[in-house]
């Protein structure tokens, strides 16, 4: 709650003072600060809450339902049982359900269990889990379960055993808090009681004690941080990256490593044919050369291979080739009828479908596994070999590759089967010939290897992880941009993953982490290794972001600095393990969210080198009464209030809108463990802050000045240079430096050209010729801050730790 942050209770407590000592009305102004306080609080978590709110509608599936009579359109959590759930191709299943009809229906169930393939779901009572996709189809089905009731919320709750590391940001920042609050509470009670025992004036002592806690104590720095990171996931909403929380944006932004799926991230997640080649001629084919007659009896019989109404994605890219290249044909044939389909099995990875022409006669097509076409069409051991080294030179391009055939004639081998009438049971009994090769691709994302570029070039290392094979892996990456070197298989993974390596052994966790800072490329790695590639790599000392999609992928997700789900295609239980959603499941949206926190890291830099050097001279000012028994306060407790409800939440703004360095993303990330306040930051703020506070002596002491006007004098200088300072943070570089300085000369003209205002903080009008002096002394105070800003031991470390400003 607001209201009982530390600023706002220590403000309470000196209203209460003021009461104690007959001075209600500063004690009504103070209270008016606080309310205000509380009300721009208030604003800021009502924005960052509404992100929230937005990330959760946009993320969460949507179900389109019938209750009773009436059509409905609710959100997941929205559903209940018995509700009649309607199934469309593309759409998200929000809840278990039995099915009562179904046209056609598929479901790609691979999220939750696995299986890569999409299976047919046709009977009624058939069970439909929840987040599973429709793959094809449509049909209706009544609600069994909802919420964690599903499978799908059963298995979250398996997550409860992987603890998510609290964030680069939290650490450091618990650790400032916690060390400034103890030093700053116990300087100021030490001094409000020897001030108390030697002057007697309890009530006066405790005044100037409040007042010194709030000067001294890091209760901006929570601000400023709760501000830039509210702001900063309102913007990443505006890229299509959503942020659970808002912390993650400032841990994406000292991400060293990105850890990706290929599929989907990296690729379209649109298979297409890349290459045809024949057998046993071996003429090649590739996209945007004319497909001549060659080539012909290849794709018909792919085609013939394939379902009519296609949900697997090679198919798909089958069924687009055959209809640009070959429509209206006589290659295709969509009036024949479907006399028997022979569909994959365990010891024979081959679709095969018998057709009737139109003249009555068998027509026999498959497809499938190189080695299993070689097996089905009985090839002697030599020509299997060759057909196998032609399957290989494929795949060694990133291809996957099906095997295509033809029957012979479609006639049985044995004649008992044809005698019969029916057709063997088996594709066996069939003679088959080889008839050529598909490759086939996901490609690549037009946009990939320029965000993999700039990645590498800001620092960031990208690992790629996926299920295909090293070779097709080592491939794609090399069209990604991704650097040359070894490919390390899921086999190779520690034994605890479940997967023994091929020669009985697996790299040691050690050996594991040594190995991963060296490896780019991760093939066959199962869902469930993720876990154990995210915790090597922080072994080595990485800030690994990871993306993820899928239920088995939960766990790497919640282990992971920053977890990345996919918006379009992944789980409820990924996304609610993850940090960031990917709206449009694009890697260039992270690369761009990996920017932001750059610039939201640079921006935060320069917020809390101006915080500390504009509090150095108020906690000074503070102390004086505290330390000189005979020097009246010069702060009240109210003009501090002032400062902290307009200058330092104004600034903050204007900071956090900054655009970032136009080489931001050129330098490295900041070290993982580095401190909240970097040396460049401490630096600068220690510099500007001291000459503002030498300034500010030299008005307190200024001769001949009753204690209004040099309250005046110090207050005119720290509300002037104060804006100043925000200009020379920015630099000339930004167009809203200039919002300091006005800010600061707006309030100084409002509070003296105002005189209730004025009189209300006990300011005094200031003569011309004091008038003068607080000129001269704002723009020499300015000036010495500009260099300090350009010393060379701040600009050494700001490029030094250039990844955050």
């Amino acid at each position: 709650m607001a209201l009982l942050e530390p600023t706002n209770l220590l403000l309470l407590a000196c209203a209460l003072v003021y009461a104690l000592i007959g001075e209600p009305a500063d004690g009504v102004v103070l209270l008016v600060f606080v309310l205000a306080i509380v009300v721009l609080d208030g604003l800021q978590r009502h924005r960052s809450d509404r992100a929230l709110a937005e990330l959760a509608r946009l993320s969460a599936p949507r179900a389109r339902v019938r209750r009773g009579d009436v059509d409905l359109d609710l959100g997941a959590d929205e559903v209940r049982l018995g509700d009649r759930l309607r199934l469309e191709e593309g759409d998200r299943v929000a809840a278990d359900a039995r099915l009562l009809e179904g046209v056609g229906l598929w479901l790609d169930e691979s999220l939750l269990t696995g299986e890569s393939l999409p299976v047919p779901r046709q009977a009624p009572g058939e069970l439909i889990l929840a987040g599973s996709l429709v793959a094809a189809g449509r049909g209706w089905a009544s609600v069994t379960a909802v919420a964690e009731g599903t499978q799908l919320g059963q298995l979250g709750h398996s997550l409860g055993t992987v603890e998510a590391p609290p964030t680069r940001l939290q650490r450091r920042t618990r650790r400032l808090t916690a060390r400034l609050t103890l030093l700053a509470m116990a300087v100021c009670a030490g001094l409000t009681v020897l001030q108390g025992v030697i002057g007697g004036d309890w009530p006066r002592a405790l005044l100037a004690g409040l007042a010194l806690a709030l000067a001294l104590l890091p209760n901006e720095i929570p601000v400023v941080l709760a501000l830039f990171l509210a702001l900063g996931a309102l913007r990443l909403a505006r890229l299509g990256v959503l942020a659970r929380w808002p912390a993650a944006v400032e841990s994406l932004g000292s991400a060293t490593v990105l850890a990706v799926d290929k599929t989907g991230t990296l690729t379209d997640n649109r298979m297409a044919v890349q290459r045809l080649l024949t057998w046993p001629d071996l003429d090649s084919w590739s996209p945007g050369e004319d497909l001549d007659e060659p080539w012909h009896a290849l794709v018909e019989m792919a085609v013939l291979a394939s379902r009519g109404d296609p949900v697997d994605a090679m198919e798909l890219a089958i069924q687009r080739l055959a209809a640009e290249h070959l429509r209206n044909s006589e290659h295709l044939h969509p009036d024949w009828p479907l006399e028997r389909e022979y569909p994959l099995q365990a010891n024979l990875l081959v679709v095969s479908r018998l057709w009737r022409d139109a003249r009555g006669q068998g027509r026999l097509a498959a497809k499938g596994a190189p080695e299993a076409i070689a097996d089905l069409c009985h090839l002697t051991p030599e020509a299997a070999r060759g057909l196998q080294q032609a399957a290989d030179q494929l795949a060694a391009e990133g291809l996957r590759v099906l095997a295509v055939a033809r029957g012979l004639e479609g006639i049985p081998r044995h004649g008992g089967s044809e005698a019969s009438g029916d057709p063997p049971a088996d594709p066996h009994d069939f003679l088959f010939e080889p008839v050529g090769f598909l490759g086939l691709a996901d490609p690549l994302r037009p946009d990939v290897p320029q965000a993999i570029a700039t990645a590498q070039r800001a620092g960031v290392r990208v690992v790629m992880i996926t299920g295909d094979g090293p070779v097709t892996a080592r491939a794609i990456a090399d069209q990604a941009g991704l650097p040359p070197g070894p490919v390390l298989c899921g086999a190779d993974l520690p034994a605890q993953t479940g997967v023994s390596s091929a020669t009985g052994t697996a790299l040691s966790a050690s050996a594991l982490s040594a190995s991963v800072a060296a490896v780019s490329v991760f093939a066959r790695v199962l869902p469930q290794q993720k876990l154990e590639l995210v915790r090597a790599l922080q072994a080595g000392g990485a800030v690994v972001a990871m993306t993820g999609d899928g239920v088995n992928d939960a766990a790497a997700l919640k282990a992971a600095d920053i977890g990345v789900a996919m918006g379009r295609r992944g789980t409820a239980v990924a996304r609610e393990s993850a940090d960031l959603v990917l709206l449009n499941d694009r890697f260039s949206d992270l690369v761009a969210a990996l920017a932001l926190g750059r610039r939201v890291d640079a921006n935060l830099q320069r917020a809390l080198a101006y915080t500390l050097a504009i509090h150095l001279p108020i906690a000074m000012l503070a102390l004086l009464p505290l330390l000189l028994p005979g020097v009246a306060l010069i702060l009240l407790p109210v003009h501090i209030a002032l400062l902290h409800l307009v200058i330092d939440p104004a600034c903050t703004v204007v900071f956090e809108s900054m655009r970032g360095d136009p080489d931001l993303m050129d330098r490295p990330p900041r070290p993982p463990e580095s401190p909240l306040l970097s040396a460049a930051t401490r630096r600068r703020a220690l510099l500007q802050g001291g000459a503002l506070a030498l300034a500010s002596l030299t008005l307190v002491f200024w001769p001949g000045c009753d204690g209004e006007t040099r309250r005046s004098l110090v207050f005119s200088l720290l509300l002037l240079a104060g804006g100043g300072l925000v200009g020379l943070a920015g630099g000339p570089r930004h167009p809203l430096t200039a919002a300091g300085p006005a800010l600061g000369l707006g309030l100084w003209l409002l509070l003296f050209l105002v005189p209730p205002l004025r009189q209300a903080l006990a300011l005094a009008p200031l003569p011309p010729g004091l008038l003068l002096v607080l000129v001269v002394v704002t723009t020499v105070t300015l000036a010495v801050a500009s260099l300090a800003r350009d010393a060379p031991g701040v600009a050494r470390d700001a490029a030094a730790l250039s990844g955050t400003g």
